[in-house]
């Protein structure tokens, strides 16, 4: 994730609630329906699927937030190394949890289709394991995405940030047609500057951003759209499924999938 966009948690007010009115309309009703919230087929981003051959990714349930708040407060990484420009997991296990899910109804009320935050979920056998983001300013003109995320901890080293990444890279250059993807990661987090390269990002210049109040280096990179299909034609390609997405194209300021402006 890179160091001057990381997911900014620790930004969200910690003491906001769930409005009482959207409780008050599904009590009565199962569990599993309520946590998908009434109403969702005025969002359709609920209904987006990301499939790789080991994960699924989509816009989470009430239910798979209250796992990744819980994955938040098992660990993300190493307390004595610091991936985020916002040390948002510095912060007490509760006031983590709190803010993971604030950041995500953060990023559903400010999403507009010329400045959107697509956080996705990720889901191995069933378990939340992560979430992957991509975003966009002005993308239907711009052409360009973002990329974070981040993994709990337990999962480090099982070759689940690369699916991911791949996954919403696809989603990105395959789905929406964009020219451009661009991530990332402090130099002392191999793990995730190892991920890009297999990916196929090149390097894109330094940033310095103080982390933790202490000079630090980010390593920008770059992926154009020739380098993806160059990966996704290799031997490491990871194949993609996308769900859903056609109802979906207006949120991200587009009329038609895979059709760039020139």
């Amino acid at each position: 994730m890179p160091c001057c966009a990381a997911t900014p948690y620790a930004e969200i007010l910690v003491d906001g609630r769930l409005p009482q009115s959207g409780w008050a309309k599904t009590r009565g009703q199962p569990a599993a329906w309520r946590s998908r919230i009434a109403g969702m087929r005025h969002w359709p981003l609920f209904d987006l699927r990301l499939i790789t051959p080991d994960l699924e990714l989509r816009v989470p349930s009430l239910e798979d937030l209250a796992a990744l708040a819980d994955l938040a407060v098992d660990g993300v990484h190493d307390p004595a190394d610091m991936p985020f420009i916002v040390p948002w997991t510095d912060a007490e296990p509760a006031i983590r949890a709190r803010s993971t899910l604030q950041y995500h109804w953060n990023s559903w009320a400010s999403w507009k289709p010329d400045a959107w935050t697509l956080e996705l979920v990720v889901l191995r056998d069933g378990a939340v394991v992560g979430v992957q983001g991509l975003s966009a300013r002005d993308f239907a003109v711009v052409r360009e995405v973002h990329t974070g995320s981040w993994v709990g901890m337990r999962y480090h080293g099982q070759g689940i940030g690369t699916q991911m990444r791949a996954a919403v890279l696809h989603l990105g250059f395959a789905g929406l047609g964009a020219e451009d993807a661009r991530s990332g990661a402090f130099v002392d987090n191999p793990a995730s500057l190892a991920v890009s390269r297999k990916l196929g990002y090149a390097p894109d210049g330094v940033s310095r951003c103080a982390r933790r109040g202490v000079r630090a280096t980010e390593q920008r990179l770059h992926l154009t759209r020739e380098g993806w299909e160059r990966f996704q034609s290799g031997p490491a390609a990871v194949p993609v499924r996308i769900d859903g997405l056609e109802p979906c194209l207006p949120l991200f300021g587009l009329e038609t999938a895979t059709e760039p402006n020139t």
